[in-house]
């Protein structure tokens, strides 16, 4: 959606709704001024030490102000690489119980990615300061960085394309001058507004499996001289190798459906190669006065038992991924002794952590020293972004409850804990739980409930109403308008077609049997796109339908809809 578009549906849907981009206020979250949980990000200070991963998060402008409003500071930007016209089979998400994906890299054009970044960071800036908002987000809502993320090889970095793009972050300033005639209406005070046009100088280097040692090294030394960038190497979990994997997923958590790839671990990065890795590229960074960090982990490659995703190898996330992950994070440590900078070790790299982070366990998985946290699979289950405020208000507490009034007197106290008990390390403390008396959470036992289901087939009108769709979209592409007198159910359920890429995710948590992302109205904003689709759809200007897909019947109860309801996104469409 275009920036004027974007910035008249926030001061509607605010003004009639009290809502941006479906977000309640309730869910905005409002720092605490006695609790400092800010942390330093290779240097710069963030507010929170919470953000969505790079995935379906963080790659649109929309995604990124709905965390950011959620109370994420940090945010790992949709990974971009030089093919950008992708065939990803659909449904590419499947949340039924952990979580699996084969999405793994941004959908978008480079340029158009380069644009949503900048789109964000501008309604981010502009939210900071609009009057509306301030009694929800406070008077200082607190420092936040966009990190890059960058991928696969050094010939596609090395691509005008790529390392377009890295220069267009590092200087958005043509970028920016090219939107800021779309600002106006609510926002019009922001026309000349002065925005930061360095959007991003630090990066998270994804490498795909299978990547060898000396091409993570040429291309984290590429991105600090030639970009001068401080960089994360985001490291993938069969570096912990295939018998302790097994061991854990199949064995210790029962996960006896998950089928680990053996050849995967083979053509891997292996631990004493990464162990040699982050001490040279340490070495490296801090001899040019740059920062460098590692990132625990990437999902993990396993053969598709399921098959409810049509591809033969998809990527697991969630509960099983966070024991992997601390269990690396635990044989690293060990490792690198003195060099991580965690709890027991004090060093300087820094440890970036995204593997089934859940409120329950945010604070115990911080307090091993990681920063930050970031989270995908969490915020794909319902309550979407809403998820994001009551966690932060849950490790608030964790924290006042302490007697500490910041993370590192906090995680001072955790680690006095852990040596207590009898663990020389938060880390140790952690591993020894969840592979111990702990592992309720991550056992599959616990993991095995499917979302709930009614016997009805959904239908274009009318519905339980769960609001589900609404809040598992990542994109924001579902929103509800209120039934039209002697409709069944309270709600509608509507959808922009632009916002939508059929990850499957609604049709996942859907109660009522058939996706909602074809058979809820489809409305189209963009002529183009509608001629490119099939299926039903309505193509609306301005508020009216002018073409549709669907029987005129089925049109006119849309367009009733659309016109009948005062605090609809359409209204500035």
């Amino acid at each position: 959606m275009s920036l004027s578009t974007l910035l008249g549906r926030i001061d509607h849907e605010w003004t009639t709704r009290k809502k941006i981009f479906d977000l309640p206020n309730a869910r905005i979250w409002r720092p605490d001024p006695d609790i400092d949980l800010s942390f330093e990000f290779l240097g710069r200070k963030c507010a929170t030490p919470v953000g969505p991963a790079a995935g379906p998060q963080t790659q649109m402008a929309q995604n990124i102000v709905l965390a950011w409003l959620g109370g994420s500071r940090l945010f790992e930007l949709k990974t971009v690489q030089v093919i950008d016209d992708l065939e990803i089979a659909r449904p590419c998400i499947d949340m039924q119980t952990i979580g699996y994906n084969i999405e793994f890299s941004q959908e978008l054009s480079v340029a158009r990615s380069l644009s949503e970044y900048v789109k964000a960071s501008m309604i981010i800036e502009m939210l900071r300061q609009w009057e509306p908002l301030r009694d929800f987000i406070g008077d200082d809502p607190g420092a936040h960085v966009l990190d890059m993320s960058v991928g696969y090889d050094l010939a596609g970095i090395k691509s005008e394309k790529v390392s377009g793009f890295i220069r267009g972050m590092l200087d958005a300033s043509v970028e920016i001058e090219s939107l800021r005639p779309e600002i106006g209406g609510a926002f019009a005070e922001f026309a000349n507004f002065d925005f930061r046009t360095c959007v991003a100088n630090t990066l998270t280097l994804s490498a795909f499996h299978g990547c060898p040692p000396e091409e993570l090294e040429s291309i984290t030394k590429h991105l600090i001289d030639d970009h001068e960038l401080d960089v994360v190497v985001k490291l993938n979990p069969t570096l912990l190798g295939y018998d302790t994997v097994s061991t854990i997923i199949n064995d210790e958590l029962g996960y006896t459906d998950v089928a680990l790839e053996r050849e995967a671990f083979d053509a891997d990065l292996q631990f004493d190669a990464g162990v040699e890795l982050i001490n040279e590229l340490n070495a490296y960074a801090k001899d040019r006065g740059r920062k460098f960090g590692i990132k625990l982990t990437n999902t993990l490659v396993v053969h598709n038992t399921k098959m409810w995703i049509p591809d033969e190898t998809v990527y697991l996330s969630g509960a099983p991924l966070h024991v992997v992950a601390s269990a690396l994070l635990d044989a690293l440590a060990d490792a690198l002794p003195g060099r991580l900078a965690i709890p027991g070790h004090d060093g300087d790299v820094m440890v970036s952590f995204s593997a089934g982070i859940t409120k329950d366990n945010l604070a115990d998985a911080i307090a091993m020293g990681v920063n930050p946290t970031t989270i995908c699979a969490d915020l794909l289950k319902p309550g979407g972004y809403g998820r994001l405020a009551p966690m932060l208000r849950g490790f608030t507490k964790e924290i006042a409850s302490s007697g500490q009034s910041d993370i590192a007197r906090w995680r001072a106290v955790r680690q006095t804990e852990a040596e207590a008990a009898g663990f020389p390390s938060s880390v140790k403390q952690h591993v020894a739980n969840i592979r111990g008396e702990g592992i309720g959470p991550y056992h599959v036992t616990g993991n095995e409930k499917l979302p709930r289901s009614v016997e009805h087939e959904l239908e274009m009108f009318g519905c339980v109403a769960c609001n589900f769709c609404v809040t598992v979209c990542p994109n924001d592409a579902f929103f509800n308008i209120r039934s039209l007198d002697g409709m069944e159910g309270r709600q509608q359920y509507l959808l922009f077609a632009e916002l939508c890429n059929s990850c499957g995710n609604c049709m996942t948590f859907c109660p009522e049997q058939g996706d909602p992302a074809e058979i809820k109205p489809r409305l189209f904003l963009e002529r183009d796109v509608y001629n490119d689709r099939d299926g039903q759809g309505f193509l609306v200007q301005n508020g009216v339908i002018i073409e549709s897909r669907a029987d005129s019947s089925d049109a006119d109860l849309v367009q009733r809809l659309i016109a009948s309801e005062s605090g609809n996104p359409l209204a500035t469409a």
